[in-house]
């Protein structure tokens, strides 16, 4: 099975790698790569204000500086470390036991808007693209849905898939297979916010129970959320679960 998540906007500081584009996984991706690092860093130093707090999502200038320095020190740290999210709070990924890191490493997939897709144990550096943001001309989502379609089918083609993303990564990649995803309830009305901190509980539980199929997965308890419904559509199915009070 594989558990497809969104990126975290807030990352964590320093790192302990030099950054290589040729030691990320997706080899295929990095033509793509190329191009949006390079007009990333053209805009880092060109350093318009205006340019970067739409870029950054920033307001302040001495974070936006600080931001620039940060990417430029060229230390990298692997993804499932950087990312600092509600959502990675929540997976709490340095807790886990040798076995369940071992799982989070060989089974999730991390969208990215500036890499397009990585696996937690590729170093990264820290980057900063706001969610649906533009790099100079470029958008990410419409770069990376052409060049990742072909890379993930194959990559998915022989898994169960659990896609726990926020809905603006379908502009990334949408699954050509069945797959299956989460809706979170409370008093009867959609979570927002929080369901970045139940999709991050229930990777951990994912990992932490070795899950290898969607059929296992609906079988798990997992602690404060009860399986409400499952429908199912023409090519994936909702699961859909109430928080308990």
């Amino acid at each position: 099975m594989k558990i497809l998540l969104a990126p975290s906007e807030t990352k964590s500081l320093g790192g302990n790698r030099e950054f290589k584009l040729e030691n990320l996984s997706f080899l295929d991706l990095n033509g793509v790569r190329s191009r949006l690092i390079n007009k990333y860093e053209t805009i880092l130093k060109r350093a318009n204000l205006d340019e970067l707090k739409e870029l950054f999502g920033l307001k302040k200038q001495e974070d936006i500086q600080k931001q620039i320095d940060e990417y430029f020190s060229n230390q990298a740290k692997e993804a499932i470390l950087r990312y600092k999210g509600v959502a990675f709070d929540y997976l709490d990924y340095l807790s886990l036991d040798e076995r369940a890191k071992e799982y989070i490493n060989n089974n999730l997939l991390i969208f990215s808007n500036l890499y397009g897709v990585v696996k937690p144990n590729d170093y990264i550096l820290n980057y900063k693209v706001k969610q649906g943001a533009k790099v100079g001309s470029l958008k990410p989502e419409v770069l990376y849905k052409e060049a990742l379609k072909d890379i993930l089918d194959k990559e998915l083609e022989n898994e169960d898939i659990l896609d726990i993303r926020a809905g603006f990564y379908n502009k990334f990649y949408k699954p050509s297979k069945f797959y299956t995803t989460l809706k979170f309830l409370k008093n009867g009305k959609v979570v927002s916010h929080w369901a970045k901190a139940y999709r991050g509980l229930v990777l951990r539980y994912c990992a932490i129970n070795s899950i290898q199929s969607i059929k296992d997965f609906i079988s798990m308890p997992i602690e404060g959320l009860n399986l409400k419904e499952i429908r199912e559509s023409k090519n994936s199915q909702e699961i859909i679960y109430e928080v308990e009070q």
